[in-house]
């Protein structure tokens, strides 16, 4: 096989993979809108679909990860071509936990209906969901595009998701220092922000990957994490 054929099969290899990439990218956005509909509405059958649907974004990453372990083992790419195989399968995994994150948002809004409505958290959060959805849309047009300025704006973007979070921790603290018996109410509530927030994390970090791929080197600067509620970073000794 001549090298102009080896090429041109990589060439419909990747782009078959990454029509996977945005097939699953796609089912991801529907899941984190659908999530926060659904804990908005109280619609609980909405819940269910999304939990139920969560089997097929983990299915559609089985298939990437197979799909891309075939193109190394049968095409033996190097250089650019093998970045660009392994960025495809660690964006297939952050999409994947972002999978995870939508489905337990629906978890909780089953419980949730179940409850009194505490103020407009709700709101705020479905709010906080759809602007993760719109950095996922971005960061998925930034790698079909190779565009790495959209995927830095999108790096940039998950300041705003920080601090939506903070703003709504504080919420939560207000409402069960106001009343003990939202205290139960505001927990699966925070857990929930919580989910959304890391949601930003996995979409920055596939953003992350798209830079290393239109580049060849991830960002040099540490992103400024805006989640001034986390106890997780102590101090080296």
């Amino acid at each position: 096989m001549t090298e102009q054929h080896i090429s041109s099969a990589f060439d419909r290899d990747l782009e078959g993979v990454t029509a996977l990439i945005m097939k699953m990218g796609g089912l991801v956005e529907a899941a984190i809108l659908d999530s926060a509909n659904s804990l908005v509405d109280r619609d609980t059958e909405l819940a269910a679909r999304v939990r139920a649907g969560d089997i097929a974004i983990d299915n559609l990453e089985t298939r990437i990860n197979e799909e891309a372990a075939r193109i190394i083992a049968l095409r033996s790419p190097v250089g650019n071509d093998l970045r660009t195989v392994l960025s495809v399968m660690k964006i297939s995994g952050n999409l994947e936990r972002c999978g995870d994150y939508a489905k337990n948002l629906a978890k909780r809004t089953t419980v949730l209906a179940e409850m009194p409505q505490v103020g407009s958290s709700s709101q705020s959060i479905r709010r906080m969901a759809r602007e993760v959805q719109k950095m996922l849309k971005d960061v998925l047009d930034a790698h079909i595009q190779l565009d790495a300025e959209l995927a830095a704006d999108v790096r940039d973007r998950d300041r705003d998701i920080d601090q939506m979070y903070n703003a709504l921790f504080r919420e939560f603290l207000t409402h069960m220092m106001e009343d003990p018996r939202n205290i139960t109410a505001c927990m699966h509530l925070h857990f929930i922000a919580k989910n959304i927030e890391r949601m930003g994390d996995h979409v920055t970090a596939v953003a992350e990957q798209v830079i290393y791929l239109v580049t060849g080197a991830l960002p040099e600067e540490d992103r400024d994490k805006q989640d001034s509620t986390s106890f997780a970073r102590q101090p080296k000794a």
